[in-house]
């Protein structure tokens, strides 16, 4: 069955009724088909069912005032020898005015099979063996993956789950000799993306696959595929961006400072990662029963004040503190009950004297908080309005410092965030900023409670409410990661890494790293850097002068060796640190709130990367010979 779309350039989409697979051609006579080793198919509680199991399957032409395309409908699946009720509807159709193909996966009737994944639209056909061939994986920071790459690919983060550190944005892309697609979850809430790249090619393979809400597939799920000519992963990613502005949830940095001009503050900062106290309970997986010692320490408040002081001293101009740790009983415990001030570190009044301090100094002051993990050993800890799974389960673990916790459902959350806030404000504690812990790192939760239920897209709301409560009381929102979902409100980040930076330095890099998240948001959300030099053959200070980024001065991490966080760095004097931070600020300042507008291997070169800001100032690293050059900017080296 072919479909034919009307006007120029118009897409056909053609159809085989015996594999079920689907390929989309253009009047030039070039096409993208779907792998011809895909069969789509469900995994059930049962196992795997393919769609063509269906004793009744059907097809017709789709038309309506925008487009056309193939309906089909599938229903009949034996369960045990008995026929079910479960039925289920594809759509494939090109919209007319864009030329762009949908790709929907209807659920009408429910019951008869358990569905726990749906793999549908297949992967493209991309088996060539070309460098000229990649795959764009929004993987974190973003990755560039060849064809003929010679590391076999991992599978990322949380499963490639969209909303998580392994999606930072809801699409993949794919290029071939300059031509190429970009495939959109229009429904991300409940998908993920999952990859194959054998060591050394000679193909990569990346598909959607969609899960349950609550149980249910409940909903119409939908993945939009925008074809392009002559492109590369920079017009990919101003594709996306010109969806995301369609949609309206473009929030720039200029439009966030127009609520709160503080925005322009943290432009330029230094982020200064300091912690106060830490306790690993006994019960937890990070207490170290052989080095008991080595489990819990404690810096007083007066201590970082001193530190801050003395930067102030030295010559740092800009900064900002985040501070982990400042609450009883310590880093990572009792939330969301975090409180009060760390009365052996010097209570409130010490921490009220440090705010105080910061301030004086003209710098920021932010604290670490967290509304997702919900510790047993908090006073108000009620199972209740713990996060419930359909099947009545509440999910418990005790990886972190605190020892056994649940997660909150985050119905909850906004009114713990409003309880904290102002408890914290009672004690004078003068806020800039605030991070909320994991939001925009970990998927998003759903409960089945019915005094609360919750779905994924509630979650992510609720979280975002979070944000614009802080915001609406003139503190600036960060949270552990970025993510697409989030933009409208978050403001600044703890990072936002390419993948490689979280693995121990050395390790074969799984593609090449390319800014794709900056290349759609960079004016967006300030994002700040790792700085380490973690050999003389690696200076994460070039990554971030490429990402036009803000610079970490120092960063304790909470944990060892986990988070990007790892022993093996080059040891520098603090004034060497105070003036690379310094160097990145300067950067920043000029380019916090600009477009990234290109990003380009110079002569075609991975280890020479250039990229251009609106405006016109672009930066230019080495990172063989690590250098780097300022372009209508001050010029260096370092």
């Amino acid at each position: 069955m072919v479909i034919h779309s009307s006007g120029e350039n118009a897409i056909h989409i053609c159809f085989d009724e015996k594999t079920l697979t689907f390929s989309f051609k253009k009047d030039d006579g070039k096409e993208w088909n779907w792998d011809k080793s895909y069969v789509p198919y469900m995994e059930c509680e049962d196992g795997k069912v393919l769609f063509g199991d269906a004793a009744g399957i059907s097809h017709q032409p789709f038309h309506t005032g925008v487009g056309e395309g193939i309906l089909s409908t599938y229903c009949g699946f034996e369960k045990e020898g008995k026929i079910v009720p479960y039925k289920f509807q594809t759509l494939v159709w090109v919209e007319n005015a864009t030329r762009e193909v949908y790709c929907e996966w209807i659920p009408l009737q429910e019951e008869g099979l358990e569905v726990k994944k749906v793999f549908w639209p297949g992967p493209m056909e991309f088996s060539e063996k070309r460098e000229d061939w990649y795959t764009l994986l929004t993987h974190q920071q973003g990755m560039l993956l060849p064809n003929t790459w010679e590391v076999e690919l991992e599978a990322p983060s949380f499963e490639g789950f969209f909303g998580t550190a392994g999606a930072y944005m809801p699409w993949f892309a794919q290029v071939r000799e300059r031509e190429g697609y970009l495939a959109v979850c229009v429904t991300p809430w409940n998908a993920g993306y999952q990859t194959k790249h054998p060591a050394g090619g000679p193909y990569t393979q990346v598909s959607i696959r969609f899960e349950p809400s609550l149980g249910k597939m409940d909903y119409r799920r939908v993945v939009k595929y925008t074809f392009l000519e002559d492109c590369d992963y920079n017009d990919i990613c101003k594709a996306y961006r010109n969806y995301v502005d369609e949609q309206g949830r473009l929030r720039t940095l200029e439009e966030k400072a127009v609520r709160n001009p503080s925005v322009n503050d943290l432009i330029g900062c230094a982020f200064l990662h300091k912690g106060i106290k830490t306790f690993v309970q006994p019960n937890s997986d990070f207490y170290d029963a052989e080095n008991p010692e080595k489990n819990n320490h404690l810096t007083t408040f007066a201590r970082r004040e001193q530190e801050i002081r003395q930067l102030h001293e030295m010559g740092v101009e800009k900064l900002y503190l985040h501070l982990d740790g400042w609450a009883e009983p310590g880093y990572d415990n009792c939330h969301p009950d975090y409180g009060p001030a760390c009365e052996a570190a010097g209570g409130w009044e010490g921490m009220k004297s440090l705010a105080d301090a910061i301030h004086e100094c003209g710098y920021l002051f932010g604290i670490h908080d967290q509304y997702r993990d919900y510790y047993l050993t908090a006073q108000s800890f009620d199972e209740n309005f713990a996060c419930r799974l359909p099947d009545g389960t509440i999910l418990q673990h005790q990886r972190w410092a605190g020892g056994p916790q649940s997660y909150l459902c985050a119905t909850q959350a906004p009114y713990y965030v409003k309880r904290n806030f102002e408890e914290l404000a009672k004690h004078g504690i003068e806020l800039d900023c605030a991070y909320l812990d994991v939001f925009t790192c970990n998927e998003g939760d759903e409960c089945d409670n019915p005094m609360h239920r919750m779905t994924r897209r509630d979650c992510y709301a609720y979280r975002a409410r979070c944000f614009e409560y802080l915001l609406k009381n003139g503190i600036l929102p960060s949270s552990e990661e970025v993510n697409d979902w989030a933009v409208e409100s978050q403001v600044f980040c703890h990072y936002a890494p390419y993948d490689f930076m979280m693995r121990v330095p050395g390790s074969p890099k799984q593609a090449i790293p390319v800014p794709l998240y900056n290349l759609v948001y960079h004016d967006c959300v300030i994002q700040p850097w790792m700085m380490e030099k973690v050999s003389e053959e690696e200076d994460y200070m070039l990554y971030a002068l490429l990402n036009g980024g803000a610079p970490y001065l120092v960063r304790d991490a909470a944990y060892p060796n986990i988070d990007g966080a790892f022993d093996s760095a080059v040891e520098m004097k603090l004034e060497e640190d105070i003036h690379r931070a310094k160097v990145v600020s300067d950067f920043h300042e000029k380019v916090g709130k600009r477009e990234m507008v290109r990003h380009e291997f110079v002569n075609g070169n991975p280890q020479i990367q250039k990229t251009t800001f609106a405006g016109g100032i672009s930066v230019q690293v080495d990172f063989e010979k690590q250098r780097y050059e300022i372009l209508q900017g001050q010029p260096g080296r370092h």
